[in-house]
Parts: structure tokens; sequence; C-alpha cells
């Protein structure tokens, strides 16, 4: 289709979560909170890594990370939500929107793999301890990290690549609270078969891969649980794994909700919805399952508490 033909969109107006003004203030109130709880959950956890010595083990160094993830993945969706409730027109830029979209998918793209990659060091802590130190060391989690880094990159930047090929003409109207790939598709005045079959190929590859992954290192780790002889090891195993199967199962399943389903049964309310999961809700959760039932965690907290209380 020629562009010259077209008035082309030059800003967006996002939809938000509801047109009822009636909630708009509750609304805010409610993710404002949610927001805040995200920004001191996550950057307490990495302070409390990186003050104490103790957390300095490889799984607190992919935690430490993950809640990094989760700061800027909140950040880059949530101010803008946020602001969106009390202005009357929720405007954004096409350049806006579009490095919006980049930053969230990097940041969830990033999210789906280091999960997968939490899965195997837990994997390998209970199924080969004595070889744990060895097999993750610094060089090999910084080349996981590293990995993850990659793969986010790559995949955002395909994916923001090809929507610059998208021509917006008339209608700017996003059905939805952020920039996200299917509601702006949506819009669309030419063709969208190639997006599509990436957005279905990419989520395929960045959700499923992760998926096959994290449950493999579990059927794994359940083996091996299941031949420890003491009731108080298998709990402890148990615990150290039930929180990172509690993030996996929101992180996966309100994706997969999304971007996995057919555009003919897809629905934007459905969309919206599962997309607060993994935006807002995740972010926020994650420091509060990696931390409630942790020990190291609470001892942490208790040095750090009393160093400022004796500083």
């Amino acid at each position: 289709m020629d562009a010259n033909n077209h008035s082309l969109v030059t800003q967006f107006f996002l939809k938000g979560l509801t047109d009822e003004p009636r909630f708009q203030l509750p609304l805010f109130t409610l993710f404002l909170l949610m927001y805040l709880a995200s920004v001191v959950g996550n950057l307490g956890m990495i302070l409390l890594i990186v003050l104490n010595t103790h957390l300095h083990t490889p799984m607190y160094y992919f935690i430490r990370n993950l809640s990094f993830i989760d700061l800027c993945h909140s950040t880059v969706i949530t101010p803008k939500m946020l602001i969106n409730f009390v202005s009357e027109k929720n405007a954004i830029s096409y350049h806006e929107c579009m490095t919006q979209l980049f930053f969230f998918l990097l940041f969830a793209i990033a999210e789906c793999h280091m999960l997968a990659v939490m899965a195997y060091d837990r994997y390998v802590a209970i199924c080969s301890p004595l070889l744990y130190n060895v097999l993750m060391n610094y060089q090999v989690c910084s080349w996981l990290m590293a990995g993850v880094c990659f793969l986010a990159i790559v995949g955002s930047t395909v994916h923001v690549g090809l929507m610059h090929r998208v021509l917006f003409c008339k209608a700017n109207v996003i059905s939805h609270y952020f920039c996200d790939l299917l509601p702006l598709l949506s819009l669309s005045c030419s063709s969208t078969y190639v997006n599509k079959l990436f957005v279905l190929y990419l989520s395929a590859f960045n959700i499923l891969t992760p998926t096959v992954i994290i449950l493999s290192s579990y059927i794994f780790i359940i083996i091996s649980i299941l031949h420890i002889r003491s009731p108080e090891g298998r709990f402890k195993a148990f615990t150290t794994c039930s929180s990172h199967i509690a993030a996996v199962g929101l992180a996966f399943g309100s994706a997969m909700v999304v971007y996995l389903q057919p555009s003919s049964v897809h629905s934007m309310i459905q969309g919206k919805v599962s997309s607060v999961f993994y935006t807002i809700i995740l972010p926020m959760l994650n420091p509060l399952i990696y931390s409630l039932r942790n020990k190291d965690v609470k001892l942490a907290l208790k040095k750090t508490y009393e160093r400022i209380k004796f500083s």
C-alpha cells in the first residue's frame, strides 16, 4: 500500500483499562500503590543482596537481576498508565509508542528467559549439589545472563523493526493501556501478515522454550527430592523451589493467554486483564515470593536493620 495515499498517524490515543469516569480515581490509587510496592520491593531486594555478602551466590545473583528486570518492566508501563488515569486525552506520540513497545518487549522477553535460567540453577543445586560451585561459577552465570540479554535485544529489535514497516492511517485509538503488539497491529491499514507470523513464532520461542526448560528441570528436581530420605531435607528442597514455580505459573500463564491464542478467539478485554498480571502484579509479587519463605533473606533483613540501627 502506497504511503503517499494516506495521512499517516503521528500520535496515538490510549483507551486505557476502562472508559468509566467513576473508576478512574480508584484504579489510579490502586495501581499507584501497586507500583510503589513494586519499586520498594525490587529496589529493596537489589540493595539487600548487594549489601549482604552471604547472599553473593548464583541463586541470589539471578534473583537480583530478576528484580532489576521487574523494576524496569513495571516502570516502562505503569507511570504512563497512571498519568492517563488523571488526564483527559491519553495521547502518546508515534516515537514514544515505539520506544515503549521496544522496552516492554525487551524486559518481558528477558523475564521469560531469566526464569528458565533460575530453573536450571535450582536443577543443578538440587540434582548435582557437589558440582554446584563448578557448574555455576561466576563465568557461567555471566554467560547465562549475556544469553538472556542477547535474546531479549534480538526479539524486541525484530518486533519493533517490523512494526516500523506497518502503516497507520486514520485509526489512532489503541484499545489498551500501553503500546502492545496486537492492539497496534489491529489499527494498521497495511498488511500485517508478516508481523503476526513473527509474533506467533517469536512468542512461541520465548514462552514455550523456557517453559520446556523449566518443566524438564522440575521433573528432574522432583525425582531427586523423592530420593531424599530425610523429611526435613525434602521440605527444604520443596520450599526452595515452590517460590520459583509460583512466579513461573503467573508469568507464563498470563503471557500464553495474550500471545499464543489464535487471533480469531483473542479478546482485547481478556488481553488487558492478562497484561495487568505480567506488567504490574508479577513485578510487585516477585520480591514477596522470593523473600517471605526464605531464611537467608530474612537473616539479611535482620542484619541490615541492625546495621542501620547502630549506625
